[in-house]
């Protein structure tokens, strides 16, 4: 900062991603400030390779030996059933590793990490979704110290959470990796389609699919990389953001080589011109994506989605040539004995991921075609498998097994350089892999001990309240004996809204509150409020700093004091344990209706013990994913097609854009087993279907029927 002696100046750290040894080695490697990395279960990026307790334990001594910091993220969704299990392993954490930090989305893990007593600090997950800055002071009542933004705000919104950041928490922004087509935390898509969970860390990316919208094809969700490259300079002047944090905790060790030490060009040489031409090129080296600034500058805010363009990781290694007899190419670089090649994109025939097995120089010939010492789709050596870090078409490979496809790649078609073994990077990992072994026979072969550690419960049970059926539409809808009324809260619709009606009905407010419309909510907040409405919905528990902000209100009808606010926790807040009720009543929440994701075991077991009423949507509309991003090309209320024949259709909602299946959620028939279990409140999703558009006569129970993972 301008005036600031060097020693005060505010230097963020860079966090690297490490889904497997080698890329945490590299993350050491190239002078990460700190590592983040998963275990075995509870990751949110379950498609990595992983760690083992042991493992984590002699890398986690290694990065602490060279003053670095080691973050372990347990950022998933946890059912009842995986209370004891997490549990347990937080304890183990704790006894055995001694990680710096825990990164969570879920909030009973907040308490699992308290019951254990965990000494590190706790982080909210970017899949926690804080966004309305007033919402960093309620984070921080729940021992919050470190908060993950969403990749979608810009630069002004960043420093209007800055402003709102309590003293004693940091804010964490990510400056380079993949970008998510849906809001973090608020993608369903690949659960609703069949039980893999993004929230679980098992997405199967169907936004990177190609769609088909009235006759057009492209890839309409499919997100280009964040790299934010030389605008990083601008996050120099914010001290809360104490971390610059990089994606790609399934990329190679390659990557995170190139792009920490690309970030720690740009952060400790920011003034310097052949330094941002030096990091611009490690940059590019890196492999990863076609890159953007998104939406990082507020006055010039770009869309990050090029439906017509390659989207898929890795460097043009060269084209089939035309007149090609047999596909080969003469590669514009050369080639490295364990280099990985991309052949075409994931939906043609002929993708496959192919293994250099000898030098060859530029220009040299590389066949394509299946012969002796050639290497097609993905073979069973374990190397290989770490090796396909680039997704999505490491998961394509991992289908094919050791069988070629028949087809040949067509003239013109491209190939890609997606992971290189340069000699140079393989040394510096072999000698840090000689410390890790040093360490590692220090500790000994004795497994990390068993935990026997068992959560507890809080004794409050639920207060019991009658059952009632809520439909909640996007407009006022008529009275009905049978059901409470509720709408979406629209902040220009209100205009046009009786006090009386205002009073009258339930409010939801939307899965995501920007910081820059933070405001706009908590007038139309006031303006409900003081039209005499008592009970709202919070899509996010960090909504409820909302209320706070609320000015005491009476009601211009009654001529006194308005009644007490009620607020319920809605299913976007992603609930899904006990003890994420217990943090929700702390929080003031009277009720929660719980995640829609869950199975019929998991729905069934989680009234037994609640200390808060329950309720649970069964019927509606329920949305594939909400985001802030709109391609041009993609026409809302129309249908796009994906390639196995699934229906949707997107609208627009204030800022974000709604993704729905043409076919409805449907429990209904499920009730009477809901409400002996213990839930109070059955709620349905009125959503106006597209004019032109069928709905499907079927329906769906999202994952009542399946074991979600």
């Amino acid at each position: 900062m301008p005036g600031t002696p060097p020693s005060e100046k505010h230097v963020p750290e860079i966090l690297a991603p490490a889904g497997d040894r080698q890329a945490f080695l590299a993350a050491l490697a190239a002078g990460a400030d700190a590592v983040y990395c998963g275990l075995k279960h509870f990751s949110a990026r379950m498609e990595a390779e992983n760690f083992s307790l042991a493992e984590m334990a002699d890398l986690t001594r290694l990065a602490h030996s060279k003053g670095r910091r080691v973050l372990v993220a347990m950022n998933t969704l946890v059912k009842p059933g995986d209370l004891a299990a997490a549990g347990r392993l937080v304890d183990q954490l704790q006894r055995h590793v001694q990680p710096d930090g825990l990164i969570v989305q879920d909030l009973g893990l907040l308490t699992l990490a308290g019951q254990c007593g965990f000494s590190g600090e706790l982080h909210l997950s970017t899949l926690a979704c804080v966004t309305p800055p007033i919402g960093l002071n309620t984070a921080a009542r729940l021992g919050v110290r470190q908060v993950v933004l969403p990749r979608e705000l810009h630069l002004d919104e960043i420093k209007q959470m800055a402003a709102a950041c309590p003293p004693e928490m940091h804010l964490e922004v990510f400056v380079h990796g993949a970008l998510c087509y849906a809001v973090s935390g608020r993608c369903y898509w690949s659960s609703y389609m069949g039980g893999k969970s993004g929230l679980r860390g098992r997405c199967v990316q169907p936004c990177r699919r190609r769609y088909v919208q009235e006759g057009r094809r492209g890839g309409f969700f499919s997100c280009q990389d964040l790299s934010l490259d030389v605008l990083v300079k601008t996050l120099l002047d914010i001290p809360q953001v104490r971390t610059w944090k990089i994606e790609g905790r399934k990329k190679s060790a390659h990557y995170v080589f190139y792009t920490v030490t690309a970030y720690r060009l740009l952060r400790d040489e920011a003034a310097s011109t052949r330094s941002r031409r030096e990091a611009a090129a490690l940059l590019e080296m890196a492999l990863g994506r076609p890159g953007s600034h998104a939406g990082f500058l507020p006055q010039r805010r770009y869309i990050p989605l090029a439906p017509d363009s390659h989207l898929g990781s890795g460097m043009l290694a060269g084209h089939v040539p035309k007149d090609a007899k047999t596909p080969f190419i003469r590669p514009r670089v050369p080639l490295l004995p364990g280099d990985l090649l991309r052949l075409g994109t994931e939906d043609q025939p002929w993708h496959r991921i192919i293994r250099v097995t000898r030098p060859l120089p530029k220009g040299g010939r590389f066949d394509l075609a299946q012969g002796p010492g050639k290497t097609f789709g993905k073979n069973t050596s374990t190397s290989l498998k770490k090796d396909t870090q680039n997704n999505p078409d490491k998961h394509h490979g991992a289908r094919q097994g050791m069988k070629p496809r028949a087809a040949l790649p067509p003239p013109g078609t491209p190939v890609w350089l997606i992971d290189r073994r340069e000699p140079e990077l393989q040394r510096l990992l072999r000698q840090l892999e000689q410390e890790a072994t040093e360490i590692a026979s220090g500790r000994g072969s004795s497994p990390i001990p068993a935990s026997a550690f068992h959560p507890v419960s809080s004794d409050t049970i639920a207060p019991p309240i009658r059952s009632l059926v809520m439909r909640v539409s996007r407009r006022p809808l008529r009275r009905e004996k049978s059901t409470t009324r509720a709408m979406w809260l629209d902040p220009k619709f209100l205009e046009h809204m009786t006090e009386a009606t205002c009073r009258e009905l339930c409010w939801w407010l939307p899965p995501v509150i920007w910081p820059e419309e933070e405001q706009l909510w908590i007038d139309a907040l006031c303006r409900v409020r003081g039209a005499g409405a008592t009970l709202f919905v919070c899509n996010a528990p960090w909504q409820a700093g909302l209320f706070e902000a609320l000015p005491t209100m009476q009601s211009t009808h009654l001529r006194k004091a308005t009644p007490a606010i009620r607020l319920w926790a809605g299913p976007f807040c992603n609930t899904a344990n006990a003890l994420a009720l217990e943090q929700l009543a702390l929080l003031g929440f009277a009720g929660a209706v719980v995640s829609p994701e869950l199975d019929d075991e998991a729905f069934l077991d989680l009234p037994q013990n609640a200390p808060l009423p329950l309720g649970i949507v069964t019927a509606g509309f329920w949305p594939l994913c909400v985001s802030r991003w709109q391609a041009e090309e993609l026409e809302v209320d129309t249908p796009v097609v994906s390639p196995k024949e699934e229906v949707a259709w997107v609208r627009k909602y204030g800022a974000d854009l709604w993704a729905y299946p043409d076919w409805s959620l449907d429990l209904r028939h499920h009730l009477p087993r809901l409400e002996s279990a213990g839930y109070r409140l059955f709620v349905e999703l009125e959503e106006k279907f597209p004019a032109g558009l069928t709905q499907r006569p079927r329906t769906s129970s999202f994952n009542w029927n399946l074991r979600l993972v």
